[in-house]
């Protein structure tokens, strides 16, 4: 990978379109091993750019999904307990009552064979592969601080194994909705990038390569009117760039030709998540698609 330009240039070819800034970000984040922080609304796309990057670049995708209580165990590793069990049944049965080599027994409970590895030990382990550590903005600070120690190393010790170590380290690409501010000490350790919504002209552009069945027409008037509710309708939760996809799918699904207020009425289910935003769109329809 040797330019920003090319990086777009391949996300491209998997259907996500950049613009140059994130395309640039992406690019040094991959050339000085860093990891790529990405803040933004729900639905502009973070997540999407994970996945675009690993197909892009023929590596595995590791997911490490964030919420609240989850600890190091649950994205680093454990053990298998009830294989653990079943081995030692075996073990006591194959030598009778008598145990002759307790150490050797309590060695071989923590093979690697019990391992069970979290999606962090398997990035570090799969490396090449691009790590998506999706909404840590959902997880608390003591995550937090864990993951930056795997972060400034890229290696973590399992004290019955020894320690694995990822050369090359993997693309980590973090996301956040900005529930609660990250850590400056986190930050600090990533390149920053915050995705907008899409413009008008790039978001139509995903739908034509996205869902190509969908008429031109009815794209550009779905388009226009998803960007002015982001805009114009104060709404609780706009409507992300994959809302606008199912909208114009929905539409065309039901063979509409022309978005009026009856059709986009009937259809905002795939756009609209919360009741008090549907109201609120519905008595401005008529406004909204009349300009």
């Amino acid at each position: 990978m040797d330019s920003a330009k090319e990086l777009a240039g391949l996300l491209g070819a998997t259907g996500y379109l950049t613009d140059d800034a994130l395309a640039t970000v992406g690019f040094l984040a991959l050339r000085l091993g860093r990891p790529l922080l990405l803040e933004g609304e729900p639905g502009t796309g973070k997540t999407a750019l994970a996945e675009a990057l690993a197909e892009g670049l023929d590596v595995p995708l590791i997911r490490l999904q964030c919420y609240e209580g989850i600890d190091a165990s649950q994205a680093l590793y454990d053990w298998d307990f009830p294989r653990q069990i079943l081995h030692l049944r075996a073990l006591e049965t194959a030598q009778g009552s008598g145990v002759e080599d307790i150490a050797d027994v309590e060695k071989s409970l923590f093979d690697e064979r019990f391992l069970v590895a979290r999606p962090v030990l398997r990035a570090l382990r799969e490396s090449p592969a691009v790590l998506l550590v999706d909404e840590i903005d959902r997880a608390d600070d003591e995550f937090e601080a864990f993951l930056l120690e795997v972060l400034s190393t890229y290696q973590v010790t399992i004290p019955e194994l020894g320690t694995v170590s990822a050369s090359p380290p993997p693309l980590v690409v973090l996301t956040s909705n900005r529930t609660r501010e990250l850590h400056d000490a986190l930050k600090r350790r990533c390149l920053y990038h915050w995705i907008d919504h899409p413009s008008l002209e790039r978001e139509l552009a995903i739908v034509r390569g996205r869902a190509p069945e969908v008429s031109e027409s009815l794209a550009e008037q779905v388009v226009t009117l998803v960007q002015r509710l982001r805009i114009e309708a104060d709404l609780l939760k706009p409507p992300g760039v994959a809302e606008t996809l199912d909208w114009a799918r929905a539409l065309h699904t039901l063979g509409t030709a022309e978005l009026d207020v009856e059709s986009a009425s009937a259809t905002l289910g795939a756009a609209v998540k919360y009741r008090e935003d549907a109201d609120r769109v519905r008595a401005s329809l008529d406004r909204m698609l009349a300009r």
